[in-house]
């Protein structure tokens, strides 16, 4: 399990939170899993070693930006999952060092091949 690449993954959504963390082990991956601003902050303060973040932006207020801005300055790559398709929320999100958007409900197969390729 040492050599598991750990993805920090950011969702409101308990149940949500749950789903991804499991798929996301089925596929090799290990998963930091945060549900609130403060654990967000708690992660990116730690000594954990994440090589991807995953954040569903859905029921966050706008300060999960500066948590997203964060990552970029740490040049993590930030995959952003979002609950509806809109031109503020890619432009917010590339503003704050998004390397991608996805629009909800998400692929699984597209999410796999975007981790994938993001940590190539």
């Amino acid at each position: 399990m040492q050599d598991q690449i750990s993805i920090l993954t950011v969702n409101k959504n308990q149940s949500n939170l749950k789903l991804l963390a499991h798929f996301l082990g089925e596929n090799g991956f290990q998963s930091l899993n945060v549900s609130s601003l403060a654990e967000f902050d708690q992660a990116l303060a730690g000594a954990n070693k994440i090589a991807l973040a995953l954040v569903d932006i859905t029921g966050f207020d706008r300060s999960i930006w500066e948590r997203c801005e964060l990552l970029r300055k740490q040049s993590l790559p930030l995959i952003i999952i979002s609950p509806r398709q809109s031109a503020s929320i890619r432009q917010e999100s590339l503003a704050h060092g998004a390397d991608s958007i996805l629009v909800k409900p998400v692929v699984t197969r597209e999410l796999l091949g975007l981790i994938r390729h993001l940590l190539e």
